[in-house]
């Protein structure tokens, strides 16, 4: 019996809307890349409508019933690139708006006022900002433009990378992953009712107990850029990497899961530093493109970790909640709770990414 055999059909390349830049072929699920920022936010509006809705040709991605009337409203952003960061975390109990700027780049002052204009219900915005130059310098000027239109307008900068003190990108340490610990602690306390310097307050003290690091296998490729923000050798990895494509603290060759979570973990632990009879809440952050498989392997050895020093998990998020486009890789945040923290990380949510209902 014969088997029949179809000749292969090809899409000619350029139906494809490629590029070849640097002499080499970028290969992107998209259209143009100076487009898929915009298209990017249109697909998530379409597949959550009953959570999402934006601001035409702002980047800016709000709750579907914002502003909540009697609630501190709460603003976030940054460059495109980290997703589901952060779009993903806007929705009931965490932030009240998004503002997207284009792949790793700050979004602008205008974009920023839009979205605090979007979410005043007239009991103040807070504004959760990563500490990065553009991010720093932007939301500010937002600030202030908000606070001339009579906004009662605050902001807080998160800095939980342990792996640089400085950086070409920042003056102190970068904000990375634990952000979105201080997304959720913040906006439950902001849901409850509190007034602005009640969810400062508690934004604050979250920041000074939340600490990271990551580690990259493999660079990243901006769309617009085409090739990799940085080179490796195929049994080389980066320790300490920012989530912008930038290149780590320390090259080393790959190390097996338990040596590699142990110096990351080490280095985080020290920081605080965390101590026997800690409470804590742990984040595993996918980069972009590491399996859940792996990422779970690196949850086992974080808790045999916290295990040997005597540290009591209490909640773990294990998945890809701020990326660095398609990075193999990953980062590790630690967050020391307290009484009120504890309650408030356990208080319901309901954003693209993060879903839970009453304990």
């Amino acid at each position: 019996m014969k088997w029949l055999r179809k000749k292969k059909s090809h899409i000619p390349l350029t139906e494809w809307n490629t590029s070849i830049q640097g002499g080499s072929l970028l290969k992107k699920v998209m259209n143009q890349p100076e487009q898929i920022v915009k298209e990017m936010l249109e697909g998530m509006i379409l597949a959550h409508p009953d959570r999402l809705r934006g601001i035409k040709e702002s980047g800016v991605l709000l709750r579907t019933d914002a502003p909540v009337e009697g609630k501190v409203g709460l603003v976030s952003g940054g460059g495109s690139g980290h997703e589901p960061a952060h779009g993903g975390f806007v929705g009931k109990g965490m932030l009240d708006a998004a503002v997207a700027g284009e792949v790793f780049t700050s979004p602008t002052p205008d974009r920023i006022l839009e979205a605090i204009k979007a979410v005043d219900s007239g009991k103040g915005v807070l504004c959760i900002v990563k500490n990065y130059t553009g991010d720093v310098l932007n939301f500010e000027m937002a600030v202030e433009l908000a606070a001339a239109e009579g906004i009662e307008v605050d902001s807080v900068v998160v800095n939980d990378d342990v792996a640089v003190e400085d950086s070409t990108h920042t003056t102190g340490r970068r904000g990375i992953a634990g952000t979105l610990f201080v997304h959720k602690v913040a906006g439950a306390k902001a849901e409850s009712g509190a007034t602005l310097p009640e969810v400062k307050e508690t934004a604050r003290k979250a920041i000074g107990r939340i600490r990271s690091m990551g580690v990259a296998l493999t660079p990243c490729t901006p769309p617009e850029a085409g090739k990799p923000s940085f080179t490796l050798e195929e049994d080389e990895i980066e320790i300490g990497i920012g989530i912008h494509g930038e290149p780590g603290v320390k090259r080393t060759k790959l190390l097996p899961a338990s040596r590699l979570v142990r110096t990351l973990f080490d280095r985080i632990r020290e920081d605080l530093p965390f101590k026997a009879g800690d409470r804590v809440a742990v984040m595993v952050n996918g980069m972009g493109s590491t399996p859940l498989m792996e990422l779970n392997v690196v949850h086992k050895e974080l808790m045999a970790c916290l295990r040997e020093k005597e540290m009591k998990m209490v909640e773990a998020w294990v998945g890809e909640y701020m990326t660095s486009l398609d990075m193999a890789g990953f980062s590790l945040t630690l967050f020391q709770l307290d009484e009120e923290l504890e309650a408030l990380l356990a208080q319901p949510a309901d954003s693209v990414t993060i879903r839970r209902g009453g304990n």
